[in-house]
């Protein structure tokens, strides 16, 4: 696995001065460094997470956001979810995966899946900002298979950007 830190802090636990100069920056925050130890954990089990590049581990209520590079979703989704599964039983969390580096309509679709995008549609409000508005397709009158605020959160917290989020039959 790849990351901004370096591999022997990540194994031995024990920050070197680069990366505590970030962890004090607040570029890393401890639960990049958790999260980042357990992927690293994984990596023997499941090879393709070599591959993979952690940028960031947001987390909101009972969701973790975890922020790869480009293309590597796939992989940390692979060998049937068995990665994540094992990722959100170690953490006790539903996890997201989104990819680092996309435009906004390939965020919003990786942070709302396995729910389709209707449309999405910019809203100016009268103070100058702006809010995002976003319909899904609702699946035949069931509930989303994710907490819908928390995922507006984590959009904030990872784009700076204010959902406001629909359903559409």
């Amino acid at each position: 696995m790849k990351t901004t830190l370096c591999n022997f802090c990540l194994k031995s636990g024990i920050l070197c001065q680069k990366c505590l100069a970030k962890a004090k920056s607040g570029e890393i925050s401890e639960l990049d460094l958790k999260i980042a130890r357990l992927l690293l954990s994984l990596e023997e089990k499941y090879p393709s997470l070599q591959n993979v590049y952690f940028h960031k581990a947001v987390d909101v209520d009972r969701t973790l956001a975890i922020i790869v590079g480009r293309g590597d979703v796939l992989r940390l989704l692979g060998y049937g979810g068995k990665i994540i599964k094992a990722l959100g039983a170690k953490v006790g969390k539903t996890i997201r995966v989104l990819e680092y580096g996309v435009d906004n309509r390939k965020f919003l679709e990786d942070l709302f899946a396995p729910l389709s995008i209707v449309t999405i549609n910019t809203i100016w409000l009268p103070d100058g900002t702006t809010e995002t508005r976003v319909i899904l397709k609702k699946r035949r009158g069931r509930q989303p298979p994710f907490d819908v605020k928390a995922l507006k959160e984590i959009a904030r917290k990872v784009r700076n950007m204010t959902l406001r989020v629909e359903f559409a039959d």
